[in-house]
């Protein structure tokens, strides 16, 4: 396991690079210019500016200036939040989007399981119809239409939860809420499908032969092989609910990492654009290389070279 380990640090570090190189020398063919204002600024500013932030001269001059600083543990100075430098952005923004896609990602596989589990074990019923329409529901529905809805019903007709902001464990209801909705009907339809497999294997049918109680049959020897495939789709779940939804963090008016990676790419400023793709990279890669460990370790068959 440590090899694989190694090894997959390895080619994260290979991939990362070449897509960091990418993020830089696209956003600096992209038309437009990162000083861009409101007020047309002076050439000779302009000029100084370009110097000062290691923009001047061309594109692989720029490019390997731009390495120099990542190598040295420095991801820049925003280009557009003038003296706030891109790592202390991250550092503020985070926090938010972490807080608001844990609580989305635990809503999310505990709605999948459970209500996939259920519809499986209820085949070609009213309940499990019931659930697949609720899951479809989900699943078509977009979140900017999902989150408006339940900001107009729970947040200002009924009054129970706050409409926006951030605060405590009241604002985060709606977003969570909002972020997990999409993803919880897919964990179900994808576990409902598993555990269907699951159930109609021989080692099933031999726990029922011995008169196991159906809950224990369902529960105790299904789950355990019908929750891989979820496992495996936890990975990049949790990437993305972890590193927040620029939809949902607009709409209730959440300072989160989104909204930043969003206004950075609309005003090409090139250091947050890098420093959030680099983020997202290693959350997802992270998140990859953790699901596959744990895969290793609920099916003993699966072994990691």
């Amino acid at each position: 396991m440590t090899a694989f380990i190694i090894r997959r640090v390895l080619q994260m570090c290979g991939i990362l690079a070449l897509i960091v190189s990418l993020t830089f020398v696209l956003v600096r063919l992209a038309p437009g210019s990162p000083f861009a204002q409101e007020r047309k600024l002076d050439p000779a500013v302009e000029q100084r500016l370009s110097q000062q932030y290691h923009l001047d001269g061309s594109l692989p001059r720029q490019l390997g200036a731009y390495w120099w600083q990542l190598l040295h543990g420095n991801l820049g100075e925003s280009l557009k939040y003038r003296n706030r430098t891109v790592a202390e952005i991250i550092g503020s923004a985070l926090p938010k989007s972490a807080a608001i896609g844990g609580l989305a990602l635990a809503l999310a596989l505990t709605a999948g399981i459970v209500t996939g589990s259920l519809a499986a074990a209820r085949h070609n019923t009213a309940v499990d119809r019931g659930l697949m329409l609720l899951a479809l529901a989900g699943i078509c529905l977009p979140t900017f239409l999902i989150a408006p809805l339940t900001a107009l019903v729970f947040a200002i007709r009924l009054g129970w939860l706050p409409v926006a902001g951030w605060g405590g464990l009241a604002h985060l209801a709606l977003p969570a809420l909002c972020l997990a909705a999409p993803y919880a009907a897919y964990c179900a339809r994808l576990m409902r499908s598993s555990m269907l497999d699951v159930l109609n294997q021989d080692f099933i049918r031999t726990a029922r032969a011995k008169g196991l109680p159906e809950r224990r049959v369902l529960y105790r020897h299904a789950l355990k092989i019908g929750i891989l495939p979820l496992i495996s789709y936890a990975g990049p779940l949790a990437a993305n609910v972890l590193t927040g939804s620029m939809v949902v963090e607009t709409i209730f008016n959440i300072p989160g990492l989104g909204p930043f990676f969003v206004s950075s790419v609309l005003n090409r400023d090139i250091f947050l654009v890098g420093g959030t793709v680099i983020v997202y990279f290693i959350i997802l890669v992270t998140l990859n290389t953790a699901v596959d460990v744990v895969y290793t370790l609920l099916d003993k068959r699966i072994k990691l070279w």
